[in-house]
């Protein structure tokens, strides 16, 4: 299928105007039963951000019954079944059951950007992103990256049989993994991140025509329990089925669907496991933040001083550009916990949004120094 790349490095946005629009767009958050209270009162607790409590809207997906692998309901605590959430794929039934859409419709709302809150390089409201789905006439749309290796555990975006969808690494075949173009690069390797456009007329058609068809995935979990003594258990492998939609099991629906390829060190960096996991942990992905904003700084003709205010190197580009031996696993660089740790600057997003100056504060310009533990924000001139 045709990607778009973005390769638009001469673009300039007008920060300050944009960050002024986001402080203003309606934000719609889904948790579940779990975390619909201590996500609200952590907002409460930092004064929403800055941003209009009535113009964020918190709303609960279904939760579903979890069961061991004979399809037994289990038990979380005496008298009480182990339930789950349905997934991200549960977003539309919960548009439905919170009349999310309506609310939608009342505002004005016309598009919508959908992502996942565990990757932190998310571009939210990325200007353009959706003006690339929205001058294609798109009415649904995908972020990919190029997939760091053959095998990477990561869902391919692609058509299958003509139709638009992503496809489960476990359900590719090893073999067309590694499956080549005209110019040796790989044909599938276009990775769903979980960042998506959608028209709000595209997803009023998928809860009013096609809920019925959004398929079930099973994941294997660890699963809570109480024996039949009654004692609370916390397994340490997995020991049960949880039942999942998924978010992006909508794309075949569409009557026009365009996915646009992203750099993966600008724009993705998932949190899946916990500290103490060699990728994708928290570490890793504070060093993606901190590494991109070094990055930003530099760009713009800063130089990095270390606490003895020597000029730090420039930090090797992880560029998922830089090909190295094809079918190898270095193929796309990714970060690891291994990696040494970028300098500890940060620049704060009510600064820049994807690394612009901001000439109007005097962030970041030419022949600057500034400290390698730095927290640049709105109220700092240099």
């Amino acid at each position: 299928m045709e990607v778009s790349r973005n390769n638009c490095k001469d673009y300039i946005l007008q920060t300050c105007s944009f960050l002024t629009v986001l402080l203003h767009l309606f934000r719609y958050i889904m948790t579940s039963e779990f975390t619909l209270a201590p996500t609200e009162k952590f907002f409460e607790e930092n004064n929403y951000f800055g941003l209009q409590p009535s113009n964020i809207v918190m709303f609960e997906q279904r939760m579903i019954p979890a069961v061991t692998f004979d399809g037994k309901v289990i038990l979380q605590g005496k008298g009480k079944i182990a339930m789950a959430p349905d997934g991200n794929g549960g977003l539309y039934q919960a548009l439905l059951d919170n009349k999310v859409l309506q609310d939608m419709k009342k505002r004005g709302v016309e598009y919508l950007h959908v992502y996942c809150v565990d990757n932190i390089l998310v571009k939210m409201a990325d200007p353009m992103f959706i003006g690339f789905c929205v001058s294609k006439g798109a009415d649904c749309g995908a972020k990919v990256v190029e997939k760091a290796y053959p095998a990477e555990p990561v869902g391919v975006v692609c058509r299958v049989r003509g139709v638009s969808q992503v496809v489960e690494y476990s359900e590719i075949k090893p073999e067309m993994t590694e499956l080549r173009g005209p110019g040796e690069e790989f044909v599938y390797s276009a990775g769903n991140i979980c960042n998506h456009f959608f028209t709000r007329t595209f997803l009023q058609d998928v809860t009013e025509k096609f809920m019925g068809q959004l398929k079930q995935h099973v994941a294997i979990k660890k699963v809570p329990f109480v024996d039949t003594w009654g004692n609370q258990v916390k397994p340490t492998k997995p020991n049960g089925i949880k039942m999942e939609k998924f978010v992006f099991d909508v794309f075949r629906f569409s009557r026009n669907f365009v996915a646009f390829e992203v750099v993966r060190e600008d724009e993705f960096s998932p949190l899946k496991n916990a500290d103490g996991a060699t990728k994708d942990s928290p570490i890793t992905a504070r060093n993606s933040l901190l590494a991109q904003h070094c990055r930003w700084a530099t760009s713009a003709g800063a130089t990095l001083l270390d606490e003895h205010d020597n000029p730090l190197p420039p930090s090797a580009r992880s560029d998922e550009n830089t090909v190295q031996p094809a079918g190898s696993e270095a193929h796309v660089h990714t970060i690891s916990a291994e990696d040494s740790t970028p300098a500890q600057f940060e620049i704060s997003p009510l600064v820049s949004y994807f690394g612009e100056v901001r000439t109007q504060t005097q962030i970041v310009t030419g022949g600057k120094s500034m400290s390698y533990s730095l927290l640049l924000d709105n109220n700092c001139t240099m």
